[in-house]
């Protein structure tokens, strides 16, 4: 790996000597001066694409991160990686290549800057999987880089109240269960996206931001600032002067994503009440980075850390609401007062963690978004581990908004989505069953799909937090009700979850962090005897090659754990 003083020569190798003018002549034709060839060369990895709201308004982000380089004596170049829309692929095969999406971002900006000699780097990220993606390319790589966060959608109207995508989502529940007409069901599918931005709740593409703006991998302010704030081109622009700047103090990736900062980061996802998947991204980042992260570090930074943050998909508000109310930094500001984040973690400023809050604004005192730490939604995190005989390796769930703690009812097994959401639309899913969602995970799926459509179907029908619902594939942030998601070992590999039948009695505590199913060894190894592994579901093609190299949920999902 190149690191201190020799990667300030990355670019030179393509800009000196006799030799290197076949690389000089073909970067003049994209614009470069003599004057540009004595310049650090930093990269700015775009995820604009017109896929999705998300990422429609990243171009104009990008050209302002690249007149920001420009401003500060870098030589900038604009290049593009791939996005999919995790709204538009769910509830459909469309949903197989979302977390793929993931390693094919990250794997493709880590090409395109080793091959070009990059010295530093700029990324612009919107939807889901943007943010993970352009950490664990950074953290592979290791040279001086800033995270900018695309922003959060408006909350779109609809009779005087605020909409979101999850609002379409359960509305289509509503639709089939005889609760909305057509006309109504058509106008909630044209109020709730109204522009630029990523799904508003507290959701996966804005836990993640705000996951990366506490690891110090953004600039202050970026996870909650609006796509269509004046201020996010603002931002964009400091932040092409700002990987100039680490580059002249040698500040790196692995320097700011340490231990201490993925522990700042599960902070304030517990206190946000953020998505399941935050488990699954910031291990793979850790993993990028050489961060020895597991679910135990979850679990002991959850029970120290209240859940604050009245946001959807259990709360009320968006994150345009807490942007209003001093945003982010207002939350890691009460963290650090109340001595819940390490303050002295390195960040992209330049200034420690401790360093940039002390300049941020507090919160505003008439508010109801944040509660005070002695109010809190739930003492301790809401997004909890859980083990036993159907997930020894662990499994996430989500109890935000949750009344019951434990559930116990009979399995209602099915080896697709398809399958469930078929029983669920026919009345075959009743109060008090647990319905099993299996063969979907990371490699089963493959992909580990997200199963917002039969959340949003179950609490649509009326059955929100009267079904419980087991997968090991994974849930949308948007998700909420009785879920637990991540469950591993997956059945494709063998995992308990495989062995399941109807009308096992499953058990499911969250105080005592349990999962299981009540049947003895004696039928459990004989169950395993007879367990014969299904082939892969793709044996050409990208879903091909994930599936045979992605590593257990429990591990993040990734695909270059060699072991």
């Amino acid at each position: 790996m190149t690191t201190g003083k020799d990667l300030r020569i990355r670019s030179k190798v393509i800009s000196e000597g006799a030799n290197r003018v076949p690389n000089r002549a073909m970067l003049r034709a994209v614009g470069f001066k003599d004057e540009d060839f004595k310049k650090p060369m930093i990269g700015v990895a775009s995820t604009w694409s017109e896929v999705t709201p998300c990422n429609m308004h990243i171009d104009g982000l990008a050209l302002h991160a690249k007149k920001g380089v420009q401003s500060s004596g870098g030589a900038p170049l604009i290049f593009n990686t791939i996005t999919v829309s995790d709204g538009i692929s769910m509830g459909h095969e469309g949903m197989l290549f979302s977390l793929p999406s993931r390693e094919t971002i990250a794997d493709s900006i880590e090409i395109v800057t080793n091959a070009e000699r990059f010295d530093g780097l700029v990324a612009v990220g919107g939807c889901d999987k943007n943010t993970p993606a352009c950490l664990m390319a950074i953290g592979r790589m290791n040279i001086p880089a800033v995270y900018v966060y695309g922003g959060t959608i408006q909350p779109g109207k609809l009779d005087g109240k605020d909409v979101d995508i999850v609002t379409a989502f359960e509305a289509v529940g509503q639709y089939h269960d005889g609760k909305m007409t057509e006309k109504e069901l058509h106008k909630v599918e044209c109020s709730v996206c109204p522009g630029p931005g990523a799904c508003g709740g507290m959701y996966t593409a804005n836990t993640m931001a705000s996951a990366a703006e506490a690891l110090g991998m953004s600039l202050p302010g970026s996870s909650s600032t609006p796509a269509i704030s004046s201020g996010k081109a603002v931002e964009c622009a400091e932040a092409g002067k700002q990987v100039l700047e680490l580059l002249e103090k040698e500040i790196y990736p692995k320097d700011i994503m340490t231990k201490k900062a993925f522990e700042n980061a599960i902070t304030v996802v517990m206190a946000l009440g953020g998505s399941t998947n935050a488990f699954l991204h910031l291990t793979a980042i850790a993993h990028s980075v050489g961060v020895d992260l597991t679910y135990d570090d979850f679990e002991r930074i959850r029970l120290n850390v209240p859940h604050i943050a009245d946001l959807k998909p259990s709360g009320k508000y968006v994150m345009q609401d807490l942007n209003d109310i001093g945003g982010v930094p207002g939350v890691m500001k009460l963290l650090l007062e109340q001595g819940l984040l390490h303050g002295d973690c390195l960040t992209v400023t330049g200034k420690t963690l401790a360093e940039n809050l002390a300049d941020a604004e507090p919160l505003q005192a008439d508010q109801e978004i944040i509660r005070p730490f002695d109010q809190p939604l739930k003492p301790t995190g809401p997004l909890v581990v859980l083990r036993g005989n159907l997930a020894p390796e662990g499994a996430i769930a989500k109890m935000s908004g949750m009344k019951k703690l434990r559930f116990t009812g009979p399995a209602k097994v099915f080896d697709s989505e398809d399958e469930a959401t078929a029983a669920i639309l026919n009345d075959d899913i009743h109060k008090g069953d647990v319905l099993v969602i299996r063969y979907c995970g990371p490699k089963g799926g493959p992909g580990m799909p997200e199963m917002l459509s039969v959340t949003a179907l179950i609490v649509g029908k009326g059955l929100g937090g009267e079904v419980a619902l087991i997968t090991d594939g994974r849930f949308s942030g948007g998700s909420h009700g009785f879920v637990i998601g991540h469950v591993a070992p997956e059945a494709q590999v063998g995992g308990p979850i495989g062995l399941l039948q109807n009308g096992d009695q499953v058990v499911i505590d969250s105080e005592t962090q349990e999962i299981g199913f009540e049947v003895s060894a004696e039928e459990l190894e004989r169950r395993a005897k007879a367990w014969v592994q299904p082939p892969l579901k793709f044996s050409k093609g990208v879903l091909a090659k994930y599936s045979r190299l992605v590593s257990s949920a429990s591990k993040g999902a990734v695909t270059d754990l060699f072991e």
